[in-house]
């Protein structure tokens, strides 16, 4: 029954996501042109409720109570920092990629850098929610993982390369529904099982489950921190953004958007303490969400099962496309030695959105038995995060140079990528305990950006081109 469900699902989105077709005859429109704000909000939100939204989430909630909730929370709280601060000044520029918005203040090169560096993390991160969507089809509907991987990986390719962002937006608009729909019909069968919210404090122990800081506050601030960095260069979730009709869809949206992501974590993380009380001795916190969904009726079981599969497929259409959307506009583009005819151009987006996914699923079935995957997705955020810093740069520091800030690129790339391979060798960070990937990182953002520039001079015709863009993006 669960199967059945999961399969009628699938085949819906696909449907939904053709149908989408029509409205993407452009490589613009493929990309993204002229959104309002629901779907802007819709092709948002992937990004940021995908699978450790819901299965990770329930897993912090089955330990630590409702402080596991911090994880969307921070997700919220950057995407607010996007809409007061930085949704403005991007919508303004034109562009509809994080790497077009960091040329546009520094240069070609800079752009061409961020790039690479930004598609490999939309892969690391693409590949982490199709195991986490594979590893559900072994746990719960006893399929073979590379079978689930494969299955998962047409349908979501499928639909985003026949509708590019108007598929991501139309069927995300359904995923919200049956994510928010599912865990919420998940909360009342599994209250009146057990006898109401009431339950939870009784049986539990306030001080750790309804303890806002329960969870540690170095992981709660890391998490803001990474979250704020983050969502301001995170394209998948910029794209949207870039694509609005114009600047006051943009902040709506963006604000709306944060307002959505907070309340999921709460609402799975609750599902995590149910979890705790019907199986207090669980051997493994991350079956939690998987156990409650196998003691449900299998109707009701499929329904929640559906809502943790929409989540991950949220996020994977969206970052699928953003990583086909910077080669083409990025990289293909700039080097096409003629101009590129439209028809063209949308045959090239769809390709390498398709080879994305396709990639994707392979690094998913290699790495499948390893925990290694976590290490990728962790150097990933930090050059995300990074790359941040070297965009404030050029943005608010006149004196940045192109060529420092691509020596900074380079440079935290190697440094993040360091931390986070002697971590997995020797089980702690070097130098402090408290000194993450991502600190260090953001660090040697900073530090490198602004020495090799004072060593490596902006051009004065360069500054001259560039800088006024900022005056006009912020006084519009």
């Amino acid at each position: 029954m669960q199967l059945a469900i999961i399969l009628i699902y699938f085949v819906l989105t696909v449907v939904i996501g053709v149908y989408a077709k029509k409205k993407s005859g452009t490589s613009s429109s493929f990309h993204g042109a002229g959104l309002g704000v629901i779907m802007c909000v819709a092709a948002g939100t992937g990004e940021w409720l995908g699978g450790t939204s819901t299965t990770g989430v329930s897993e912090y909630g089955f330990n630590y109570g409702l402080s596991g909730a911090w994880y969307t929370i921070s997700n919220s709280i950057g995407v607010l920092v996007l809409a007061l601060f930085f949704a403005k000044l991007y919508r303004s520029l034109d562009t509809v990629t994080v790497p077009g918005i960091i040329g546009n203040f520094i240069g070609k090169d800079a752009r061409t850098v961020a790039s690479v560096m930004l598609i490999f993390v939309m892969i690391a991160v693409g590949a982490s929610q199709i195991i986490a969507a594979g590893t559900l089809g072994v746990s719960i509907l006893n399929m073979n993982y590379n079978l689930s991987v494969v299955i998962l990986g047409l349908c979501f390719i499928a639909y985003t390369i026949a509708g590019g962002m108007n598929a991501v937006g139309t069927t995300n608009i359904m995923h919200l529904i049956v994510m928010y729909g599912g865990i919420i019909i998940a909360l009342v069968v599994l209250g009146m099982k057990v006898g109401g919210l009431d339950i939870l404090t009784t049986k539990l122990d306030p001080g750790t489950y309804f303890n806002p800081a329960s969870i540690g506050m170095p992981k709660v601030s890391s998490w803001i921190i990474a979250s704020v960095l983050g969502a301001c260069t995170a394209q998948a979730g910029i794209q949207p953004i870039l694509a609005a009709k114009d600047v006051r869809v943009a902040r709506k949206s963006a604000f709306i958007t944060a307002l959505i992501v907070a309340p999921f974590g709460i609402l799975t993380a609750t599902l995590g303490m149910y979890a705790k009380i019907m199986f207090p001795d669980l051997g493994n916190a991350k079956l939690a969400l998987p156990a409650l969904m196998m003691s449900m009726h299998p109707i009701v079981g499929g329904i929640v099962l559906a809502s943790v599969f929409a989540a991950i497929l949220s996020t994977i259409s969206p970052i699928i496309l953003a990583a086909g959307t910077m080669f083409t506009k990025d990289l293909y583009q700039r080097f096409a030695k003629h101009e590129v005819e439209d028809r063209k151009l949308l045959f090239v987006s769809r390709l390498s959105t398709g080879i994305a996914g396709i990639v994707c699923m392979i690094i998913a079935i290699t790495m499948y038995s390893t925990t290694k995957i976590l290490d990728i997705v962790y150097f990933a955020y930090t050059i995300r995060g990074a790359l941040f810093i070297v965009l404030l740069f050029g943005i608010y520091y006149k004196k940045t140079s192109e060529k420092g800030a691509i020596i900074a690129m380079i440079i935290t790339g190697f440094v993040g990528f360091f931390w986070v391979v002697w971590k997995s060798i020797t089980g702690y960070f070097p130098i402090a305990p408290w000194l993450t990937e991502t600190y260090a990182a953001v660090i040697a953002a900073a530090i490198s950006t602004l020495l090799f520039s004072i060593t490596y001079p902006a051009k004065e015709e360069l500054d001259q081109q560039l800088k006024p863009q900022v005056v006009r993006g912020f006084g519009k």
